[in-house]
């Protein structure tokens, strides 16, 4: 299964993991613990708790290009557009606003 750094303005907010159930999203407790920790989403509010959802939660879904875009990146990657995570792994390093993501490679602790 794939893993994923949730970064906020260059901090290590969370992890996304894709599970045999779905996915699930969770909060580092060190970056929950700073006085000026945000939530990456008003719908994935501050918690100690994980959120579990059985498809990609809809806010990190929205981080996915669309339209031509989406298709130029199928293409350059030969990525499956129902790969949701996939895409969101090779296209969301640098989207417009706040939240990027970044894969997690074996080297990294997970946390």
């Amino acid at each position: 299964m794939r893993n994923a750094k949730v970064m906020m303005r260059d901090r290590w907010a969370g992890t996304l993991a894709e599970t045999v159930e779905g996915f699930e999203f969770s909060y580092r407790p060190d970056y929950r613990e700073e006085k000026d920790a945000e939530a990456v989403s008003l719908t994935l509010p501050l918690s100690e708790r994980p959120y579990k959802s059985k498809v990609l939660f809809p806010f990190f879904d929205g981080l996915i290009p669309e339209g031509w875009l989406l298709t130029i990146a199928e293409k350059s990657w030969k990525l499956d557009p129902r790969d949701r995570m996939g895409l969101l792994l090779a296209c969301c390093r640098d989207p417009i606003g706040a939240v990027s993501i970044e894969p997690i490679d074996t080297t990294d602790d997970g946390h």
